[in-house]
C-alpha cells in the first residue's frame, strides 16, 4: 500500500472531523476545500498506469472546482449573510463527533463486507469514500444552515467520486468530467436558492422554511 494513499485517507478523516467540530462556517469552507485538493489527487496515485493525460484531466478539474471554485462561491454567499457566520447544528458538536466515530466504525465494517467484490479498490481508500459519503449525509441532516447543507452535498460528492475511481474501469473521461459538471450546477442552484432564502428571512436557517407553509 503506497505511503500517500494512507496519507491522504488519515489526513481526509482529519477533514471529515475537523468539519464536525468547526462552529464557524468560514472554517468549514476551508476545510471543504482542503479535502477537495486532497481527494482531487487521488486519480494521479490510485491506479498503476501512472500519470496519463486523463488522469492528470479529471485530478486537475476536481482540484479546481472542489478546492478553488465552490469554496471560492461559498465564501461569496457567507459573505452576503455576514450576520450569521454560525454554524448552528441541529446535533451538538460533542454528539456529532461521537456519532463520526460510529459512522467510521460502520464504515471498517462496510468496506470488509465489501472488499472481496472489489479486490483491486485498496482497502483505505474504499473505507474512506464510504465514510466521506456517510459523514456528508449527517452534516445535511444535522445542521440547520443552509451552506452547511451544501458543504455536505460537496463532502457526500466527495466520496462518490473517490468510490467511483477506486472501483470503476475504463470510464469515459466525458462522463467523469460530467458529474463534475453535474455538482458545479448542483452548487450553483443552491447558490440561488440560499440567496433567495437570505433575502426573503434574513437568515439562512431551512426551519424558517416552515414559514411559507400556508
Amino acid at each position: 500500500m503506497s505511503p500517500l494513499i494512507e496519507t491522504i485517507h488519515a489526513v481526509g478523516l482529519l477533514t471529515c472531523f475537523a468539519l464536525l467540530a468547526t462552529s464557524r462556517i468560514g472554517a468549514c469552507i476551508r476545510w471543504l476545500s482542503f479535502q477537495g485538493i486532497l481527494f482531487g489527487m487521488v486519480p494521479l496515485i490510485v491506479h498503476d498506469d501512472g500519470l496519463t493525460a486523463r488522469a492528470m484531466l479529471l485530478a486537475g478539474g476536481n482540484v479546481a472546482l472542489k478546492g478553488i471554485v465552490f469554496p471560492w462561491l461559498l465564501l461569496g454567499l457567507r459573505a452576503r449573510a455576514d450576520f450569521n457566520r454560525e454554524v448552528q447544528p441541529f446535533v451538538s458538536f460533542v454528539m456529532s463527533i461521537l456519532c463520526g466515530i460510529l459512522i467510521l466504525a460502520l464504515s471498517v465494517w462496510l468496506t470488509q463486507e465489501m472488499k472481496p467484490a472489489l479486490a483491486k479498490a485498496p482497502f483505505v481508500m474504499l473505507d474512506s469514500s464510504i465514510f466521506l459519503i456517510f459523514i456528508g449525509l449527517f452534516l445535511m441532516i444535522s445542521r440547520r444552515n443552509a451552506l452547511m447543507q451544501v458543504i455536505g452535498f460537496l463532502v457526500l460528492e466527495n466520496g462518490i467520486f473517490v468510490f467511483g475511481v477506486i472501483t470503476v474501469v475504463g470510464t469515459p473521461l466525458l462522463v467523469e468530467l460530467g458529474v463534475l459538471l453535474d455538482a458545479f450546477v448542483g452548487v450553483f442552484v443552491m447558490g440561488i436558492a440560499i440567496y433567495h432564502i437570505t433575502r426573503e428571512f434574513g437568515s439562512m436557517d431551512v426551519d424558517r422554511l416552515t414559514e411559507l407553509r400556508g
